[in-house]
């Protein structure tokens, strides 16, 4: 049986009580799915090929080509920093008009429970 362990909430955030926000199960694989998707290769220090550069794609013409991308770049990104969490089932990318939207499902490795997490950016 695998146990999940709690960490740190994101966005990091210091509780009523003074103390460090912690979560824990499908809030934290959110929430380091997120850290993964806005966090640009050679921001962080000590780890500079972390993240997947999404944001640099989204100054791009918003086409089909872009969505492919997208897809590819955010799918790579995903299971080479959380393949101990989860497998990625997916990543689909919609274009439409000035709205993109990333749509990723995946399976949990703790209890093999399907999930999906839906960005929508302007």
């Amino acid at each position: 049986m695998i146990v999940e362990k709690d960490s740190f909430g994101f966005p990091f955030v210091m509780d009523g009580a003074g103390q460090v926000s912690v979560s824990g199960g499908d809030e934290a694989i959110r929430g380091r799915i997120i850290q993964v998707l806005f966090t640009a290769p050679g921001e962080r220090v000590n780890l500079p090929t972390f993240g997947c550069g999404l944001f640099n794609l989204v100054f791009e013409p918003n086409n089909t080509i872009l969505a492919a991308a997208m897809e590819f770049t955010v799918g790579q990104a995903l299971t080479r920093w959380l393949a101990k969490d989860l497998v990625v089932d997916g990543v689909t990318v919609n274009a439409v008009e000035e709205i993109i939207t990333i749509e990723i499902t995946y399976t949990k490795k703790t209890d093999l429970a399907k999930k999906m997490v839906r960005i929508h950016f302007k």
